[in-house]
């Protein structure tokens, strides 16, 4: 079913079309129509799965194109900074087409900027507990006019201590409202605040695929940090490949790379929030019709957009959430096609990467590519306390695909 059958205004659907979107996700199927009837929603999905889309869409379809209220109409309560960025980048594309505000409200920061968007009125606020309960005591803000509250990654909330700062920012919101809450579990606590906050939800399972394609063969790639352009480049000289999507994890990151791989007469084009719509259009055409031969994207490329038959992902930077990687790795060996997804890892990434090892219940190989002059690493020393953690064991050298993986030292007997 295309998002044109989903409910959805013109305008919002117009959003949907310069995004590249090609198809609702599970998720959005069956939440989009929920959300725009007035039904409150439990969605029980892992991150990743078209979330954000599920909720912003019939959202800015209901609060119309334009606003007569100074108060927020919409609230999304995120977990991180870091996720209410990229939610409010997510509102903002879709938003492109309809005349409302939106601003983000997170801490680690100063109030200035904030104060400024809330006194001049918005529409929507993404936001993070603490930060907005700040807001909330200081008088800068009043949730009595929103309409749509979103609980987005409950589950994280609980795990941060977030919850009482949630029910104290929900005691401050309209009861007459609409409410929805996406968590990838529902433990007991989410339960008694779904009981306490919504009423007669419509609850919404979809099972997430924790485990990449059988159709990719990944590798993680160790390397000190001052080489990993080295590495890169290395890499994409040694490789026979049709198609790369480079994945970064901030914008600046990914236009530096991209300079770099352009000085090395590598064709490339850029896909990031900062983007213009033109930009994106012109990236992803000429991806697609192989004018460029790598993709240097953030997140925004690993997931809903129609990107096909792309023989390598290579995550410059090791991604900060487990569901990220198989959702980067996910943009090959599509369609039972094969792939190669490689990570370039420092030590300052065995966290982020023995957490993906333990999302996908499997470890991926470490590689050490043939004819690189690496430069020392504590990655490839055996693990003793206070050294960053790489190798489970002393490792040792075996010849694979072309480099050498690093496995545990077999014991004297």
């Amino acid at each position: 079913m295309p998002f044109s059958k989903l409910g959805l205004a013109p305008a919002v659907l117009e959003g949907v079309k310069a995004m590249g979107y090609a198809a609702p996700t599970p998720i959005q199927l069956r939440a989009i129509p929920l959300i725009v009837a007035g039904r409150d929603v439990i969605g029980s999905a892992q991150t990743g799965t078209g979330k954000t889309a599920a909720f912003a869409l019939p959202i800015l379809s209901k609060l119309g194109a334009h606003s007569a209220e100074k108060s927020p109409r919409a609230l999304i309560l995120e977990p991180t900074r870091e996720l209410a960025a990229q939610v409010e980048t997510s509102f903002r594309d879709y938003a492109r087409f309809v005349n409302l505000k939106i601003t983000v409200i997170f801490g680690g920061v100063g109030y200035g900027r904030q104060n400024d968007s809330l006194r001049t009125g918005t529409d929507i606020i993404v936001a993070t507990p603490g930060r907005l309960l700040d807001h909330l005591e200081q008088g800068t803000v009043k949730l009595d006019k929103v309409e749509f509250l979103v609980l987005d990654e409950a589950d994280r909330m609980l795990d941060m201590g977030f919850l009482p700062d949630v029910r104290r920012i929900v005691e401050r919101c309209p009861r007459a409202r609409h409410t929805a809450l996406f968590s990838a579990t529902i433990p007991p606590q989410i339960e008694t605040l779904i009981n306490w906050a919504m009423r007669n939800p419509e609850t919404i399972e979809i099972g997430a695929r924790r485990s990449p394609a059988e159709t990719v063969k990944h590798v993680i790639y160790p390397v000190a940090d001052s080489q990993k352009i080295d590495l890169l480049l290395k890499l994409l000289d040694s490789v026979k490949y049709e198609s790369v999507i480079v994945f970064c994890r901030t914008k600046h990151g990914a236009d530096r790379v991209a300079q770099l791989l352009k000085r090395n007469n590598h064709a490339v084009c850029v896909l990031h929030s900062n983007r213009t719509q033109r930009e994106r259009e012109q990236a992803l055409r000429g991806f697609r019709d192989g004018r460029f031969e790598v993709l240097v994207a953030t997140d925004i490329a690993a997931r809903g957009l129609d990107i096909a038959d792309v023989s390598h992902v290579i995550n410059y930077d090791v991604p900060q959430h487990p569901e990220d990687y198989i959702h980067r790795i996910g943009r090959t060996g599509r369609a039972e096609a094969t792939g190669d997804a490689f990570t370039i890892m420092t030590a300052e990434d065995g966290s982020h990467v023995f957490a993906i090892e333990r999302f996908i219940s499997q470890k991926i190989p470490r590689v050490k590519l043939e004819n690189f002059d690496y430069k020392y690493t504590a990655l490839f020393e055996e693990n003793k306390p206070g050294r960053p953690a790489g190798f489970p064991g002393r490792a040792r050298a075996v010849r694979v695909h072309g480099g050498y993986h690093f496995g545990p030292a077999r014991r004297r007997r």
